[in-house]
């Protein structure tokens, strides 16, 4: 299986538009990644944990689940990469391929060392792009094909189809 761990705060530091979105609510920026996380694990059928610092939630660790993503608030004062580490000792062996999203330099190094890949913010930007891309040429493609299968018919004949459709003649 694998396995996407995405530094929240981070990815949300790095994409220009849930940076802006952070600047005047910063709650609704981590929504929207969660939305797009949602989109992008719908997609791939990979399993996608969000960790998001308690420097900006303060209280104990809180995990939850959004559509099927899981939302992880640290403990208040664990950082978003000690969560990281730690879920990378959990989550990695033989059957699971973990991959950390995050531009962080240090974290990459360290998730490396314990046998994790990473995604820069830029890669992971630049997939959910590009699935969102897929997702709208598979609907035009869809939307054609049920166009497709109509008869044609010219637009006064359906008129009179409708007019007769509603009782009239």
């Amino acid at each position: 299986m694998v396995v996407l761990v995405v530094d929240g705060y981070n990815i949300i530091g790095a994409w220009e538009e849930l940076k802006e979105l952070k600047d005047h609510d910063l709650s609704q920026a981590r929504d929207l990644l969660i939305a797009k996380m949602a989109e992008y694990q719908a997609y791939k059928g990979d399993r996608v944990i969000i960790v998001f610092d308690a420097y900006y939630v303060q209280g104990l660790e809180k995990k939850q689940q959004n559509y099927k993503v899981e939302v992880i608030f640290t403990k208040e004062k664990e950082t978003a990469d000690e969560c990281i580490e730690r879920l990378i000792k959990e989550l990695k062996n033989v059957k699971n391929q973990v991959y950390v999203a995050t531009s962080d330099f240090t974290e990459q190094r360290t998730i490396f060392a314990q046998g994790a890949l990473r995604k820069s913010a830029r890669e992971l930007y630049i997939e959910t792009q590009n699935i969102e891309k897929e997702i709208e040429d598979e609907l035009k493609m869809y939307r054609k094909i049920q166009t497709s299968t109509k008869i044609p018919i010219k637009k006064d004949i359906l008129e009179v189809f409708e007019k007769w459709r509603r009782g009239g003649r």
